[in-house]
């Protein structure tokens, strides 16, 4: 995907659109950092108290939130921070530094067809995200084709066809209960024979039968290495943004049987933890990028995540004076 200037993301529409997307999770950061703007005030423990709580309820974490207010409470002893204001310029540095490591777009190698999996437990958004990625994916001439490996649920294959007929790309599916990994197998076969860029690979995400379904995806991985040794490409875990400290162990989880290689963190406009970007960033044993965020609906709603505009999209005001969307 082509990089998107986090400049860029500042400008009319778009930076309007992040805004409010994280509305929800600004305004439950409101009480401890709207008050850092009101007027240069002197730092007191209250101020301090009220940002560490605002912190640890929209899910950055226990730990995050204790190292960023260990370092904001030395910054104010040693009178590097002498008001309000310049704590929540500190705040801001500090919070982009912390996701700056989550930042890489997601890439398409020139070796076709690139085959991504998109792997997550039901009703986070998995086949959206697909029929999104796949539309932005065209926009930059791509020819692309969707596989409908999610056998078991017949909804997930009609809603990927209804994705495919919409954006004109080819969609390979089998009837419900067939096997996921002769579906997947056929959409890659059909990709190298139609000289296809990209193949998006939908699939299961009972995570109730979890052995079952870990199961499922090792055995799709292997059976599409037949094809392509280095496949897949990527394996992109789709996370909905608001279960919050839930997604660490679902990140652990899927990790485990298919390598990671990037998230996608869906629904941040429905949620006030959007934080829990800081608690992926955290995990120790894992280093998996966020590659898009989605903040809306629309097709433009699911964007390429840039640590900085995150930051201030969440640290924003909601004042007139701000730039509308």
């Amino acid at each position: 995907m082509n990089d998107e200037h986090s400049d860029n993301q500042h400008s009319g529409g778009l930076w309007g659109r992040l805004r409010q997307g994280l509305s929800k999770t600004r305004a439950q950061l409101a009480e401890g950092v709207g008050n850092l703007l009101l007027g240069e005030r002197e730092i007191d423990d209250r101020v301090l108290d009220d940002l560490e709580t605002a912190l640890l309820i929209t899910d950055v974490g226990v730990d995050t939130t204790t190292d960023i207010m260990n370092d904001l409470a030395q910054r104010v002893r040693r009178k590097e921070l002498n008001n309000t204001r310049a704590l929540h310029q500190a705040l801001a540095s500090l919070l982009t530094k912390r996701l700056a490591p989550l930042e890489k777009p997601l890439r398409i190698g020139d070796k076709t067809p690139h085959i991504i999996f998109f792997v997550g437990v039901n009703g986070v958004g998995k086949t959206t995200t697909i029929g999104k990625l796949a539309k932005q994916l065209q926009n930059e001439g791509r020819q692309v084709i969707l596989a409908a490996g999610d056998t078991f649920r017949a909804a997930a294959v009609e809603q990927l066809q209804a994705w495919g007929e919409r954006n004109g790309v080819p969609v390979i599916a089998q009837a419900q209960g067939s096997d996921s990994a002769s579906v997947v197998y056929d959409a890659v076969q059909s990709a190298q024979a139609k000289g296809a860029d990209v193949v998006l690979v939908d699939t299961a995400g009972r995570l109730q039968a979890k052995t079952h379904l870990m199961d499922e995806l090792t055995k799709v991985h292997r059976v599409v290495k037949r094809l392509d040794e280095n496949a897949p490409h990527d394996v992109i875990l789709v996370l909905d943004g608001g279960i919050g400290q839930n997604a660490l162990s679902q990140v652990s989880l899927f990790n485990q049987a298919v390598p990671l290689t990037g998230l996608v963190i869906t629904k941040l406009d429905g949620s006030a933890k959007a934080g829990v970007l800081f608690a992926i960033a955290a995990l120790n044993n894992i280093d998996v990028p966020v590659h898009f965020i989605g903040v809306g609906e629309g097709i433009d709603d699911m964007r390429p995540f840039v640590a900085r505009s995150f930051v201030d999209a969440l640290l924003a005001q909601d004042i007139t004076e701000q730039v509308e969307g």
